[in-house]
């Protein structure tokens, strides 16, 4: 091989390699631009080509293929288009014409032309100030030799350069380098060698760009939290993305939230929700590019929601120890009080209706001193931090002191029967007579019995009851019967009972034993005999009359009544029994003049 092929070759692959050295870094860098690509762009300029070949043929006459070495530099013209399908990827037909002349303008034998018309595909890393490409092209190759003629071969064109975009329609082309390659005959090929051209094209000019170039996408930005739900003091992680900015710029992230604390610079902050009401709340970041003079900023949002701790009452239960005593004993009262949900407590507020409560804490004493036997409910109420509260109850039953033999002898013996009047006794007139002797010796037994139970039971009452038969009116009969029960009052007053612990009530006719009561208390007896039952039994109007006419003793401290069953066995059961002097209840008036009424 020839030294002009030699440095031919090295010339062809220094330029190629310099041509990708440039597209390979430029094409690292590309991602994006601040301007939408054109739709067409089309190319006009200046073309450089050195073939870098030898030429073989057969000169006229000739018997002897010659060669000659193109030694001159065709210089041309150079035209493209190329439809766009998107920013990075177009279709390019590519166009050049290259002749060449000696330094003397006269055509030489090394004087050659090279043509050709190619298609293919186009990359192009596009940037905001420049834009490289690389292409390769497959298409029609012409090589003209003013000696051996012209051939037209199919040829490859492939290379790169750069575009340096000057406004939105118009632009230069820095530099475009391609290495061209077609193989060639000038003669029969069994006898003259081919052609191969070898060569690279210089090409620089002016681009031209149309369609397309609508308005750039707007810068945008996009966020999220996660989780979207959290409970008080639990952290919120938000992030943001940022579409269409500049990548090689760096971005500023401000972050703000209307609830919690917010902390972060970049794309992800965290929202800390310490002390935070429950409710929905929204992290906000707002990204700026402080290169970009005008519309360089976006905001996005993102909501989440707080929950506060659930507020369940606290649960409380009550226990009295004892739960049962007597009358005038103490009982400790304990209360256990839990939050459900786990914050502090506190018990207070001791009530009870009966004896006295104090307590401390969820702890309390009842005393039971002068309260009545009965039960008694002790509450207690429990409080936590928050300020919901619980209130819950015990029971502490309250007993009467047990009973001496002693006092049930007396309560026995102060069951007596009931104090019973003649008819109309007392009267107006003698307001302190009616008692006989026998009804007088029972108030007597009833005084000296009851004096000795006040000393133990000071409190206990005497209730005295009177009653009237039906025969007065109403009138009569009211007085009558409280002229009866003040005449029992004053006796037992006069022997020894306290006036204070005497009660009196005064009926009347109203609440009187019916016929079946009488009849049944008379059957009931056991003082009578039987002759006595069935002889009493036929004077049943008399027994009725005179049954109603008394006064009942109750006690109050049991609330036994005294019996009422008339004193047949009485020495002035008769006196007891007359029904003379008493005043009947008034007839309608009639032409006979009325006989005086009798005494009830």
């Amino acid at each position: 091989m020839s030294s002009h092929s030699q440095s031919h070759r090295g010339l062809v692959a220094a330029t190629l390699l310099a041509a990708f050295a440039v597209l390979c870094g430029a094409g690292t860098l590309a991602a994006a631009q601040d301007q939408p690509p054109p739709q067409w762009e089309l190319f006009g300029g200046y073309s450089f080509f050195y073939p870098g070949t030898d030429v073989h043929g057969m000169l006229p006459g000739g018997l002897v293929p010659v060669s000659s070495r193109l030694e001159s530099n065709p210089r041309g013209i150079g035209a493209s288009v190329t439809y766009n399908f998107n920013r990075w990827f177009g279709l390019t037909v590519d166009s050049s014409g290259h002749w060449g002349s000696g330094e003397d303008g006269l055509d030489r034998l090394d004087d050659a032309g090279f043509y050709n018309v190619s298609v293919g595909p186009k990359l192009t890393f596009r940037r905001a100030h420049f834009a490289p490409f690389i292409e390769a092209m497959v298409g029609w190759h012409r090589l003209s030799s003013d000696t051996f003629g012209s051939d037209n071969r199919v040829g490859f064109i492939g290379g790169g350069g750069i575009d340096v975009p000057l406004s939105k329609h118009f632009g230069l082309r820095l530099i475009q380098g391609d290495y061209a390659v077609s193989n060639h005959h000038f003669g029969a090929s069994s006898i003259v060698p081919s052609t191969t051209v070898e060569g690279v094209r210089l090409q620089s000019g002016l681009v031209f760009m149309f369609g397309g170039g609508g308005p750039a996408a707007p810068v945008a930005a996009s966020c999220s939290v996660t989780p979207s739900e959290v409970m008080v003091g639990e952290p919120v992680a938000a992030s943001a993305t940022a579409s269409n900015f500049n990548p090689n710029h760096t971005l500023t992230y401000t972050w703000s939230s209307t609830g919690g604390t917010v902390s972060g610079k970049d794309t992800t902050a965290t929202v800390d929700t310490n002390g935070v009401a429950g409710g929905s709340y929204t992290v906000t970041a707002h990204v700026s590019d402080p290169k970009m003079k005008k519309g360089g900023e976006a905001s996005c949002s993102s909501n989440f929601t707080v929950k506060e701790p659930p507020k369940n009452p606290p649960a409380m239960s009550c226990t009295a120890n004892p739960a049962s005593l007597q009358a005038g004993g103490s009982a400790a009262i304990t209360c256990n009080c839990t939050s459900p949900d786990n914050v502090a407590v506190t018990v207070g507020g001791w009530s009870a209706p009966g004896g006295s409560i104090s307590g401390n804490g969820n702890t309390a004493t009842l005393n039971t001193a002068g309260a009545s036997p009965g039960p008694i409910t002790v509450s207690a109420t429990c409080t936590d931090s928050r300020g919901l509260n619980i209130q819950a109850t015990t029971l502490v039953a309250v007993e009467n002191p047990p009973v001496s033999p002693e006092v049930r002898q007396l309560e026995a013996r102060l069951a007596l029967h009931s104090i019973y009047f003649p008819t109309a006794q007392p009267t107006v007139q003698n307001p302190d007579g009616g008692l006989l002797a026998s009804q007088q010796q029972t108030l007597l037994s009833l005084a000296g019995d009851f004096r000795k139970y006040l000393e133990i039971k000071p409190d206990a009452n005497l209730i005295l009851g009177s009653h009237a038969d039906p025969r007065g009116s109403v009138e009569y009969n009211q007085a009558l019967s409280e002229r009866r029960v003040e005449r029992t009052r004053h006796f037992l007053i006069e022997h020894g009972v306290p006036d204070a612990s005497i009660e009196t009530k005064a009926f009347g006719k109203e609440q009187n034993l019916s016929d079946a009561q009488v009849r049944d208390a008379v059957e009931q007896n056991p003082e009578l005999t039987p002759e006595e039952h069935q002889r009493i039994l036929k004077n049943m109007q008399t027994i009725i009359l005179a049954s109603n006419r008394r006064v009942d003793v109750t006690l109050s401290t049991t609330g036994q009544q005294s019996v009422r069953q008339y004193p047949f066995n009485a020495a002035d059961s008769l006196t007891l029994l007359k029904q003379e002097g008493t005043k009947k209840t008034p007839r309608p008036a009639t032409k006979k003049k009325a006989k005086p009424a009798a005494q009830p």
